[in-house]
């Protein structure tokens, strides 16, 4: 299972210059409501079949994975995915999603 991280423990770990790959996997609208002002893999669940073939260029295994989406259900749901079919090992899951760090972290980014 993914290990649980919060949104101000992420963002040390991010501030910190830790490798992270962030990954959203909301869907485009979403994105568009409320982003991370940082780089993300947007791999919008929905949309699976069209970047599923090229996961491997997309996530680096040595490199550990946090995923978010808006409350943290999806996220998870990807991460188990991610370790159990794919064989990650250092997957995260932002608990509460971009609504969490919206309220933690930067209350710049929108909440909807």
């Amino acid at each position: 299972m993914p290990i649980s991280i919060k949104a101000r423990d992420l963002q040390q770990r991010l501030a910190a210059g830790e490798a992270i790959q962030l990954v959203d996997v909301r869907e485009s609208e979403e994105l568009e409501l409320a982003r991370l002002p940082l780089p993300v893999i947007h791999l919008p669940l929905s949309r699976s079949q069209e970047w599923l073939g090229d996961l491997p260029a997309r996530l680096q295994r040595d490199v550990p994975v946090a995923v978010l989406c808006h409350a943290g259900v999806r996220s998870w749901q990807f991460g188990c995915w991610l370790i159990q079919e794919h064989g990650y090992d250092a997957v995260w899951n932002l608990v509460g999603g971009i609504d969490a760090w919206s309220i933690q972290v930067d209350p710049a980014v929108p909440r909807y």
